[in-house]
């Protein structure tokens, strides 16, 4: 199965998420489709043996939809006849992501459409090498054309839409404003007659004048909305711009009517127009601020710089290798090739250092905000910022395949999800409008059957039409979450879908792993205690002489340590190490040898040491510490002991402190020994532990704090060790600082390897479901208290342009209650 991100264009409300979800899942090969209406995205699994990109992006735009895509054209050498273009063409099209291909032969040129986060352009290059044809790479030209701007073009469209929409709808508000109050009266006389000397009753001329300032708008401003109203209910699936078509339409339709009939009844010309300019003021501000809902996606793919200077080798003319730069696009950077990176110029990669120290700002990726500092051997990730010096780096990930390119796939597909709590909005969205149609006819013969005029009855009917609102039901939700999100993404924090958010949100316990997430990893000497009148730090300098040339992780803590303090390390000779007790060297101090044992109590009984008196006084108040003790002995003598432990994260004591001052119990659970356990646990102040559990039972542990009623678990790993208690946790965290199999496996991905994130994703969690909750109490609040005062005609005549403003205010509202959580601090 294969998994794809298609940006949509031209959904007006959630009705429209679910028409294309409907004639997306009826397609042959489609296993699953997701549609967020605020995130105008589709998150489509399909087989690629039964259905292609191309395929899928043709039904999308069936629907009446469309799908942006990227675009870059390619020269291509090599070919000789239309034949060859159409083999180009069959092997392109069958790229994952690609959605068109076309050859010109004339020019030589290969056109390729296709989707940014599905398709790389080296796969496209490697696909037309490998079918014999070539495309030069330093001739290689890009035109990109990419989703963003699709949208901002849509965005520009709907603006200039608004705006003739007011300029004619404006006067023509005024002009029947000023009719109906009096002014033109008052101002011109009771005579006024704007067509003076023609044979005309002024109210005509001043129809005909509406007329002429309402078509405009009808035709311009509302052509989207009739062209979206006859695609929805051709698919099935009436929307928003049924509503507004109706509503305008049949104000528009009644007023010709009386305008052509020669009636002398009251015209709603200006309610027509006022309703398409209104609305279209509210969709302009609606796409802007879903724009800045996005924004942090746009952030991050604006990371990716667009070239890159990689080093080709070149023969000179003496017939020598050397090496030279080439600029060129990163989409055809490979696996392998050597990078440089100026100061100020962004790594294009995942790659390794192999020349050069700088700083690197990561702060996009990691929400850290001090630059690391890089040198031979040390990691770079892709969209990083090289501050410093220069850098050469191998790349050992490119393209989709980067940090970055999981980042943002990541973020793209958690706001293109469903939260649970968004089906209940989802349910009464696909009735909505439906059921507005059904009030709106009610309120016509309810009107008519109550002894009403018909015109009173269509303006009330027209009121109910434009003043329902299923935007702002189906923006409720996901505009809260795209922001929640998004604002994680900026804080290193990582949601894996919404249902992880939501669940985040309920968290009454977080569970932690020990070693690797409260603790650093690695032992570390805590206390060195000397015996027999030898100082600590000879007794360390002499254990670390000893233990230079062991891999034990206790030997290079010990070794780590003295290196740490500058104690001089010693040569030794006749180096022994004995499994499971420790070592034994000769060393030279002060020019006469010495016989070092450096391990546990077995090897010191091997020795025939002794160990007892203060000795075993001391050892033994280490070990009720839970530090593990590594005795050094010279000369079959004891000369001290070194305490050494796995020491918490420095992070660890504050972040358990904010989860307890947010409510939450927190719990540790190890396969460490139990004084070892609670010794972590003073440190760091967790309430509970439960030690000496073997990985597969943690998971069992995980479900008993699950049934105590506590409320969600949280279970805090490394994302891998942990896998099994992750799963089973309501929510899984990973503290993995941008580890792969973490971020594809957690819930919830920490990107910096600091605990105090855990705190910081709950309180995110709760914040943005908070927001939920507000938007979905007002989007039924408003409907549930207008629509009925729409249908009982409270606003009288201008009832459907107040219901105009009211329902482009109602969808703002429940963005602008999202938007604030970009403010939030955490």
């Amino acid at each position: 199965m294969s998994a794809i991100e298609l940006p949509i264009t031209g959904m007006t409300c959630a009705n429209c998420a679910s028409a294309i979800e409907r004639v997306l899942r009826k397609t042959p090969g489609v296993t699953g489709a997701t549609v967020n209406f605020a995130g105008e995205r589709a998150s489509v699994t399909f087989d690629p043996a039964q259905v292609s990109t191309s395929q899928i992006v043709e039904r999308v735009r069936a629907a009446g939809y469309d799908v942006p895509l990227a675009r870059i054209e390619l020269p291509v050498v090599g070919m000789t006849c239309a034949n060859c273009a159409n083999t180009i063409e069959r092997v392109v099209k069958r790229l994952s992501g690609v959605a068109e291909a076309s050859v010109n032969l004339a020019n030589e040129r290969l056109s390729v459409a296709y989707l940014p986060s599905a398709a790389r352009i080296a796969e496209v290059v490697a696909a037309v090498r490998k079918v014999g044809y070539d495309v030069p790479t330093q001739a290689t030209t890009a035109d990109r054309a990419s989703p963003q701007e699709a949208e901002r073009a849509e965005v520009a469209d709907r603006q200039r839409r608004m705006v003739v929409g007011l300029i004619f709808a404006l006067p023509a508000f005024a002009l029947s404003m000023s009719r109906d109050l009096g002014l033109l009266a008052a101002l011109f006389g009771p005579n006024f007659a704007p067509m003076a000397g023609h044979q005309m009753p002024e109210h005509v001329a001043i129809n005909w004048i509406l007329f002429a300032l309402t078509l405009p708008v009808q035709v311009y401003t509302g052509w989207p909305y009739y062209q979206h109203s006859y695609r929805a209910l051709r698919n099935g699936a009436p929307n928003m711009d049924v509503l507004v078509a109706l509503g305008s339409g049949v104000a528009f339709g009644y007023s010709a009517l009386v305008l052509l009939g020669g009636s002398n009844g009251h015209v709603y010309f200006e309610t027509a127009a006022m309703i398409l300019a209104l609305i279209s003021v509210g969709k302009y501000l609606e796409a802007r601020a879903k724009g800045r809902a996005s924004a942090a996606i746009e952030r991050l793919i604006g990371l990716a710089p667009q070239t890159a200077r990689v080093l080709r080798r070149r023969d000179s003319i003496q017939g020598e290798a050397d090496e030279e730069e080439v600029e060129m696009p990163v989409e055809q950077i490979a696996v392998g090739d050597v990078i440089i990176a100026r100061p100020g110029e962004r790594i294009a990669a995942d790659g390794i250092v192999i020349a050069g120290r700088s700083a690197v700002d990561e702060s996009m990726i990691t929400g850290e905000s001090v630059p690391r500092d890089k040198q031979p051997g040390d990691p770079v990730a892709a969209g990083t910022l090289n501050k410093e010096g220069a850098l050469r780096y191998e790349a050992v990930r490119v393209g989709k395949d980067t940090t970055l390119a999981q980042v943002i796939r990541l973020v793209e597909q958690a706001q293109g999800s469903k939260a649970p709590i968004q089906a209940m909005a989802d349910r009464i969205s696909a009735v909505f409008v439906p059921a507005v149609l059904a009030i709106a006819a009610l309120t016509f013969a309810a009107w008519l059957w109550l002894g009403s005029d018909f015109e009173r009855a269509v303006i009330n009917a027209v009121s109910v039409l434009v003043i329902a609102c299923p935007c702002a039901l189906g923006l409720a939700t996901p505009t809260a979450l795209m922001v929640g999100m998004g604002k994680g993404a900026e804080l290193g924090i990582l949601f894996r879908n919404s249902a992880a958010l939501e669940q985040a949100a309920q968290v009454g316990v977080v569970a932690f792993d020990k070693t690797g997430t409260l603790t650093q990893g690695k032992p570390a000497v805590t206390e060195v205690i000397a015996f027999g009148g030898a100082a600590a730090e000879s007794v360390l300098a002499l254990a670390a002489s000893a233990e230079r040339n062991s891999e034990h992780p206790l030997a290079q803590a010990v070794v780590e340590a003295a290196e740490a303090r500058r104690l001089p390390i010693a040569p030794v000779e006749r180096f022994q190490a004995l499994p499971g007790r420790g070592v034994t060297a000769v060393v030279a101090n002060d020019s006469t040898p010495h016989l070092l044992a450096v391990g546990n109590f077995k090897l010191m009984q091997a020795q025939g040491i002794a160990v007892d008196g203060r000795a075993g006084q001391d050892i033994a108040r280490l070990q009720a510490e839970g530090r593990t003790v590594m005795l050094a002995a010279m000369d079959g003598r004891l000369i001290g002991a070194i305490g050494l432990m796995d020491a918490p994260r420095p992070e660890a004591q504050a972040c358990v402190a904010e989860l307890k001052r947010r409510g939450i119990f927190t719990v540790m659970l190890t396969g460490d020994n139990a004084r070892a356990a609670q010794a972590v646990a003073r440190d760091v102040g967790v309430e509970a532990v439960v030690a000496e559990v073997l990985p597969a039972d943690k998971a069992a542990r995980v479900a008993a704090l699950q049934t105590a009623g506590r409320g969600k678990v949280a279970m805090v790993g490394d994302g891998i060790n942990d896998a099994p208690a992750l799963a089973q946790a309501d929510v899984g965290i990973a503290v993995a600082a941008g580890a792969d199999a973490a971020i594809e496996t957690a819930d919830i991905t920490l990107m910096r390897s600091d605990l105090r994130g855990v705190a910081q994703a709950i309180d995110l969690a709760r914040l943005t479901a908070r927001g939920i909750r507000q938007n979905l109490f007002w989007a039924f609040f408003y409907n549930a208290l207008l629509i009925p005062t729409a249908a009982l005609g409270v606003f009288q005549q201008y009832g459907p342009i107040l219901a105009a403003g009211a329902m482009a205010l109602s969808s703002l509202f429940v963005i602008g209650n999202s938007l604030r959580l970009r403010r939030a601090r955490l």
